[in-house]
């Protein structure tokens, strides 16, 4: 029997209610038991796959640590070994470490429901817990959540789940294109009624079965298609035995949620949701995934979860111009480029004349002459020869690329793959040297793939195809641009929505401001957005002048021949979002509209307002347009758009003409977030209605003095 501690006795002491307050678990989920990462998983983890040079289960850690977690239990899968090892030698299990316990759970589990049946028969969950996956990547404070979450259980038992979602618009990069997940929600209660996944793929039913009688005991529900759900669950121990006594439940979401909301009748057990609309959270489930959250990481949305924050204890990134990353001992022969959204490894050289751009270089690679990297991740240790051309792959640790060879978008090179010269890689394949999983077959290298004298062969799986892996999982590339929204959609899409391209209609609240469509010329006009807000929100964070930041604006703006309305939309993103981060910090809505509109106004007019001479002020109305979109949803959304709308209007960035006219242009919108600014409105036209007859009597004045002046003489 373990000593007892001075805090183990204490801990005793406590109220069971009071421990359960006090102590936060989780669990975490390394295995998602999927075969999404193949080839690559054959020989590693998931959760210790590199994500920016960093292992993906660093930035969940990051996560539970500043979540306040302070029990955690790993269930390990596939590659024990290797996660154990990871952990004990990290900076998790040193004695500076924020966890009280990190325990690392052995389970022959093949599917999350088993696992969670195996967590239920060690009796190691107290209280309320947090369970994630172990690809989660977020900054999102847990605690509104939780309070939340705490303060519904105790007036009901039987809510034994809130789920954390995400809105991030129907079309976001990080969503899956195989499937949808939508949500049927009672907004008043925050509660999910109904959960089912729709397909996009042609000749599949796009349709969701809603219960009548939903529709019928709701006074109002919402049809939700525009979340990410980031596998981040706020649990109480119930739930666990609800996972027991059904062994059908093998998923999270596709069995256990479905089973559970289809079952209340009998059951009487709620599952409520908390959807973030500021923060950033994802899960990389898949290929695609992994690519657009390491652009999000790149592009600086998910900090300070960062390359230049330097989560492993031996990194050593410094944030350069163009949101380029380097490490120490970076090697840049003459004539070679490093282009914007870029990371290089410590120890990695570029040779004469080659070109990395919007790629990841993990540490001692060695990149020849003359070659293009574009859009491409390549681990550590990796070879590239001479003249070859890479692009959208992902190239694995200690594999060679021999000299003029080719590897086309979507390739999949696994660890220790050679390539010979003068090959072409098909955009199609998966190669690897790795045995097959529960096989003691040896493979034969294939020559019509990696080219004589190469090493490896292509993997085939016939597990792919699962029923929660039909999607673009086993691709980097998304490879049915056919399967794309339709007017079948459960919601639906303005494509001739005239407030700008980065935007999707959503008719209940606020959209993303990194929503997307799938268009090409969008993506460009997205990308732009995320990189122009995710930088003036770094400046205006750091405290940096006007000036700064408007240098930096204008020259991105001039790479990505930005508009008008594209800056405006930038800039309105940054300024709400650096203000809600501040009230949220305890500033009050006025205080902080003052200081960052006070300290930055000066930006709108150098950067997008310049109609102050025209009758019609279109600039102005598109500026508060967006203000008002970015207020739509948020919590005191019509206090911030009055104190904005005044604050602007005192520092001349609009006129009383303006807002006039962005009024009459809105009538209809939503009237809830116009509530307050509507008084601010008839001042303003009662002011002006007053001075036209103050001008118009000193006019009559002047004209009656002159008479009398020409009387007299």
């Amino acid at each position: 029997m373990a000593p007892r501690t001075a805090k183990g006795n204490a801990a005793k002491q406590k109220p069971k209610e009071e421990q359960r307050e006090d102590t936060l678990q989780a669990v975490v989920l390394t295995d998602s038991y999927e075969r999404r990462f193949t080839p690559f998983s054959l020989e590693r983890p998931r959760c210790l796959l590199p994500l920016a040079n960093t292992p993906l289960i660093e930035y969940t850690l990051e996560f539970l640590a500043n979540a306040g977690v302070e029990d955690i239990f790993i269930y390990c899968g596939a590659h024990t070994e290797q996660v154990e090892q990871y952990i004990n030698s990290s900076k998790w299990k040193l004695p500076t470490s924020p966890f009280h316990t990190l325990t690392l759970l052995k389970s022959t589990a093949t599917s999350v429901g088993d696992a969670m049946r195996d967590l239920d028969k060690r009796d190691l969950i107290s209280g309320d817990f947090l369970l994630v996956s172990g690809d989660v990547v977020s900054n999102l404070a847990i605690e509104p959540a939780l309070a939340k979450h705490r303060s519904r259980r105790e007036k009901d038992k039987n809510a034994i789940m809130t789920m954390v979602l995400r809105e991030a618009g129907s079309e976001h990069r990080t969503k899956s294109r195989g499937r949808k997940p939508i949500f049927i929600i009672d907004p008043r209660k925050e509660r999910c009624l109904h959960y089912e996944e729709m397909t996009r793929r042609p000749g599949r039913g796009r349709y969701v079965n809603i219960d009548p009688e939903l529709l019928s005991t709701h006074g109002e529900i919402e049809v939700r298609e525009d979340l990410i759900d980031c596998y981040v669950d706020i649990c109480t121990p119930d739930i666990l035995g609800l996972w027991s006594d059904n062994f059908d439940y093998q998923t999270v979401r596709k069995s256990f949620l479905f089973g559970v909301l289809k079952d209340y009748e009998l059951n009487g057990k709620t599952i409520h949701t908390y959807i973030v609309r500021d923060q950033y959270a994802a899960r990389v489930r898949s290929l695609r995934a992994y690519d657009a959250v390491s652009k999000d990481i790149i592009s600086r949305w998910t900090y300070p979860l960062c390359p230049d924050s330097n989560l492993v204890k031996d990194q050593t990134y410094r944030l350069e111009r163009g949101k380029t990353y380097f490490e120490d001992g970076v090697v840049l022969a003459r004539g070679s480029v490093v282009k914007c959204k870029s990371i290089v490894g410590k120890n990695t050289s570029i040779g004469e004349g080659s070109t990395v751009g919007d790629s990841v270089l993990g540490r001692q690679c060695h990149i020849g002459n003359n070659v293009i990297v574009e859009g491409s991740y390549i681990w550590d240790d990796a070879v590239v020869g001479d003249g070859s051309v890479i692009k959208q792959a992902v190239i694995a640790n200690e594999a060679v690329i021999g000299r003029n060879c080719t590897i086309e978008p979507g390739a999949l090179i696994s660890y220790r793959v050679r390539i010979a010269d003068n090959t072409t890689v098909s955009g199609d394949s998966r190669l690897t040297t790795a045995s097959p999983p529960n096989t003691d077959t040896s493979t034969q290298t294939d020559t019509n793939l990696v080219g004589k004298g190469g090493e490896g062969y292509g993997y085939t799986s016939d597990s792919d195809a699962d029923s929660d892996n039909s999607d673009d999982s086993a691709h980097l590339i998304y490879k049915h641009p056919s399967a794309t929204s339709s007017a079948s959609s459960v919601s639906t899409i303005h494509p001739d929505d005239d407030t700008g391209p980065m935007y999707v209609r959503d008719s209940s609240r606020r959209e993303s401001f990194i929503s997307d469509h799938s268009d090409e010329s969008t993506a460009q006009n997205r990308d732009f957005h995320v990189e122009a807000t995710a930088s003036i929100l770094d400046g205006l964070s750091k405290g940096d002048s006007p000036d700064v930041i408007h240098l930096e604006l204008l020259s991105q703006r001039l790479s990505a021949n930005a508009d008008d309305h594209m800056m405006r939309a930038a800039l309105v993103a940054a300024f709400m979002k650096r203000i809600s981060n501040m009230t949220d910090a305890g500033a009050g809505a006025s205080e902080a509209v003052k200081a960052v509109f006070g300290t930055y106004g000066d930006l709108l007019a150098k950067m997008g307002i310049a109609d102050k001479a025209a009758e019609e002020k279109a600039d102005q109305v598109d500026f508060l347009a967006l203000v008002e979109r970015e207020c739509v949803g948020r919590a005191k959304g019509e206090s911030l758009l009055l104190f904005v709308a005044k604050e602007c209007y005192v520092l001349d960035v609009v006129e009383a003409e303006g807002v006039e006219q962005w009024w009459v242009a809105g009538a209809g919108a939503d009237e809830g977030v116009r509530r307050l600014v509507k008084d601010f409105v008839e001042w303003l036209r009662t002011a002006e209605s007053e001075s036209e007859s103050e001008s118009e009597s000193e006019e009559g004045s002047e004209e009656e003095g002159s008479e009398e002046e020409e009387e007299e003489e």
